[in-house]
């Protein structure tokens, strides 16, 4: 998961090397905290979050396959 996530944010940033995020992982939960540059913060959450939330759906989606679920907090 860690690897999607970081994937998916690093190509919504315009400063990809300032994308960071770490897993956190209990029995079939996944906890991702990520932190992005200020200037990107605005473009990886989007307008009314949207952006985000794609982001969440994907990476549910894939943790679905997995018997998985995964939280994602996007840090300040």
């Amino acid at each position: 998961m860690k690897e999607l996530a970081t994937l998916l944010l690093k190509s919504l940033s315009a400063t990809p090397d300032n994308v960071v995020v770490e897993e956190k992982v209990e029995a079939d939960k996944i906890y991702l905290s990520t932190k992005v540059d200020a200037a990107d913060k605005g473009k990886v959450i989007g307008k009314d979050g949207c952006i985000i939330k794609a982001v969440r759906t994907v990476l549910n989606a894939a943790a679905a396959k997995q018997d998985k679920k995964v939280t994602l907090k996007l840090e300040d």
